[in-house]
């Protein structure tokens, strides 16, 4: 199997996954990564989301931020404000990138996909 095809797989798998975020929560590249079994592969999720903006239907890359509850990939939204303004019309609260309640509203994917 080539790196392309490998690649292509765990984005798919990534995708998957994103896509059973609920509304008003957010998770990390990391949970995403750790849930898939390649806990060392935060980054790699974080491409994956990247090169989500394009699918159709939409993937809701906006809902996946960084382990602190910050908006790190948001210049990857057309224009800086749009990743936070995604969250805020599901009801996600800030103080400037910094999601408030962070841990009450994380939905790691490990727990909650295992129920």
């Amino acid at each position: 199997m080539s790196k392309q095809t490998q690649d292509f797989s765990f984005f798919e798998q990534v995708y998957e996954v994103v896509k059973l975020i609920p509304k008003g929560r957010v998770t990390s590249y990391g949970a995403i990564a750790k849930y898939l079994g390649a806990a060392q592969s935060a980054r790699m999720v974080g491409w994956a989301m990247n090169a989500s903006h394009t699918m159709d239907p939409p993937i809701p890359a906006h809902r996946v931020v960084n382990r602190n509850g910050l908006l790190t990939g948001k210049h990857h939204f057309g224009e800086p404000s749009r990743m936070q303004r995604l969250l805020e019309n599901e009801g996600v609260k800030f103080d400037g990138d910094q999601i408030l309640n962070f841990k009450n509203i994380f939905w790691d994917p490990t727990i909650e996909l295992s129920l």
